[in-house]
């Protein structure tokens, strides 16, 4: 039985790890949480103690790191090569839609896969899911990329720049063959592939670890399709690891060392922290990663503890001498060729030509902007200014933003950077909270062609809305689109040929000036850049939260 709501339909190993979304968002349950037992009864799994919030994937992505930094010598590659798990995920979505390259820059994605399962698809040691971890039965488990980081690494052997893309971001997710799968969370494009593919190889009569990597390479090209797509930048290499890889690098490389602003103590992760530098083991270093409640930004600053532990991790690395010593190595790599898979084409002796600035404090990690929150088929989401974050992108590495017919805001709706604003007066009405706030959107409407109206307060509220008056609804909902704030609603109090934008404190302002020319931006994203598509600087307020650096322990939320 298929979910109405999910033409991917049931998980074939039972109910989500997700159970009910946290009520912070509203959300009352996610896809996978809707699905029925393998057995057909309709009866919900174990529901996933709150202890668990997915957030650990910030381990396996630095493992995935030094296996891919570390190819040292011939040996080393020859050891290194003759054990990967390998995939030929990106030869299958091939050039299908993908931005073309200006130059011989390198684009990385790592993949951090939220499933207790092994490579051959078997439940992990009980003693780790559910001693360490406290995570409850490992059949619960399923098959979303909690963590998907974007690593641009420049033809000059410049400063790396990493793109953290927000896992609940609600964009158009497509399969490997490019096709639509609708509009899902971005995590959900591996597991809605993943089982669609499982029951029909399953009803062929496919089984065991046939059946497994099978459904697992459908979801890696969903993955890949669908984040090439979102972002408009063609990706090169891919490195995805596993839950199980997370802990045992952990485990190896302790203590951890991480930087707090602020002292934390959340009964839901388990994380009890004091300020300041903490030297961590692998349960806490598991806590410091998952941690979003207590925390002022949520999931978004659960994102900077991932990138800031990517960040002491291979400062520790490099630090401790662990790159230059063979022997060393040998004891990371046994940890993590069993629970890493790279693409087929990437070549670990020429890649560790960049290892110096993926080790050397010459990366960057950015969260990439939400344009707020919202709820879609019951489940929270982040909405998504999609031409607001290809400008940025593209502005920051260089090439061409807007590029793609299928890119859409993050409620279906088609939303360029050249869509001619429709003639209608905006009206700007602040509940935000944010001082200023009705006056700069104003100022970024106008930009955008509409006629200015006035700017002015409004009672506090939580939810940015749009509202038009008769005869201007077209405008109404170019703006909503563009605001990521759902369908804009008509209203009689709204006089004739107005639009009524009312800020809410989910509103997180208009795209710096110059990183997105649909919001009055000067110019296109290509009249920012200088000679040859050279990358143009974007304000650091344009990004969610700050940015972490590489390089030493950061500190963070």
């Amino acid at each position: 039985m298929r979910d109405e709501q999910n033409p991917y339909g049931r998980s074939p190993y039972g109910s989500s790890p997700y159970g009910r979304e946290p009520e912070e968002h509203g959300g009352t349950g996610g896809r996978a949480a809707r699905r029925q037992s393998a057995g057909g009864t309709g009866r919900r799994g174990p529901r996933r103690s709150p202890l668990v919030v997915v957030g650990r994937t910030a381990l396996a992505l630095s493992s995935g790191l030094i296996l891919l930094a570390s190819g040292v010598s011939w040996a080393a590659y020859n050891w290194v090569s003759s054990g990967l798990n390998t995939s030929d995920a990106l030869s299958a979505i091939g050039g299908k839609n993908a931005p073309k390259h200006l130059d011989n820059s390198v684009n990385l994605l790592l993949i951090g896969l939220d499933s207790r399962k092994d490579m051959n698809g078997n439940d992990l040691p009980r003693e780790f899911v559910k001693d360490q971890l406290h995570a409850g039965s490992s059949d619960i488990g399923y098959y979303n990329t909690n963590t998907l980081i974007l690593m641009h690494i420049p033809a000059d052997g410049g400063k790396v720049t990493a793109f953290s893309v927000p896992r609940d971001d609600y964009v158009q997710t497509l399969n490997g063959d490019g096709s639509s799968q609708g509009h899902f969370k971005i995590k959900e494009a591996y597991g809605n592939a993943y089982t669609v593919a499982h029951d029909k190889l399953s009803a062929q009569g496919l089984k065991g670890a046939d059946l497994e990597a099978k459904s697992r390479e459908a979801g890696r090209e969903a993955t890949l399709a669908t984040v090439q797509n979102l972002l408009q930048v063609p990706i090169d290499h891919f490195a995805e690891v596993n839950l199980l890889g997370f802990y045992d690098i952990a485990k190896v490389l302790q203590p951890i060392e991480v930087c707090l602003k602020h002292p934390v103590k959340d009964r839901y992760s388990g994380a009890d922290f004091g300020a300041g530098h903490q030297q961590l083991n692998p349960k806490q270093a598991l806590a410091f990663v998952r941690q979003r409640h207590g925390l002022d930004n949520g999931d978004l600053d659960r994102t900077h503890r991932q990138q800031a532990f990517i960040s002491s991790v291979t400062h520790k690395l490099k630090s401790q001498g662990v790159f230059g010593d063979l022997g060393k190595l040998q004891g990371l790599f046994d940890v993590v060729k069993k629970d890493l898979v790279i693409d087929s084409k990437f070549d670990v002796l020429d890649f560790a030509q960049q290892a110096t600035n993926l080790t050397g404090g010459n990366v960057e990690f950015h969260t990439l902007p939400i344009a707020g929150f919202g709820t879609r088929n019951r489940e929270s989401v982040n909405l998504v200014d999609v031409p607001k974050i290809q400008a940025i992108v593209q502005s920051m590495i260089g090439g061409k933003s807007g590029s793609s017919g299928n890119s859409s805001s993050s409620d279906g709706g088609k939303s360029s950077p050249s869509t001619k604003a429709a003639p209608a007066t905006v009206d700007v009405l602040n509940g935000s909270g944010k001082t200023g706030g009705a006056a700069e959107e104003l100022k970024a409407l106008t930009g955008m062609g509409y006629t200015a109206g006035k700017a002015t307060n409004f009672a506090p509220r939580q939810k940015t809305t749009v509202v038009y008056g008769a005869g201007a609804q077209e405008a109404g909902q170019q703006i909503a689109s563009k605001l990521g704030t759902g369908s804009a609603v008509s209203s009689s109090a709204v006089p004739a040929g107005h639009v009524h934008v009312v800020l809410g404190k989910d509103y997180t302002g208009p795209p710096a000036s110059g990183s997105d020319s649909s919001s009055g931006g000067s110019g296109s994203s290509d009249d920012s850049k200088g000679s040859g598509g050279a990358p143009s600087p974007v304000p650091s307020n344009a990004f969610a939260g700050d940015s972490v650096k590489e390089g030493g322990i950061p500190c963070v939320n």
